[in-house]
């Protein structure tokens, strides 16, 4: 008779696995809620214990979440830019 093997998955084996739907279902809830979203995406991407496909989904949403920041913070800059020159125009008339 042979032996029966028995597997424990290990770390890295679960890391890997595929996130549930009601997994990402709770990730949605939470992602969706102000500021715990900011927080819970810097866990979710660095944490050593996130699965490989939730990490790479944060780390992607913490880098677009970068590129509006810095999209809005140049559109502000021309809005009052703008104003500026309308202003100095105005003052000079």
């Amino acid at each position: 008779m042979e032996p029966i093997e028995t597997t424990v998955p290990s770390r890295s084996q679960s890391l890997e696995g595929v996130v549930t739907l009601g997994e990402w279902m709770i990730t949605l809830l939470i992602a969706a809620i102000p500021i715990v979203n900011i927080i819970m995406l810097f866990v979710w991407a660095f944490g050593a214990n996130t699965k490989q496909s939730k990490a790479n989904w944060a780390k992607a949403s913490l880098i677009w979440i970068a590129i509006a920041i810095v999209f809005y913070l140049v559109v502000i800059v021309m809005i009052l830019g703008g104003l500026a020159t309308l202003f100095s125009f105005l003052s000079s008339a």
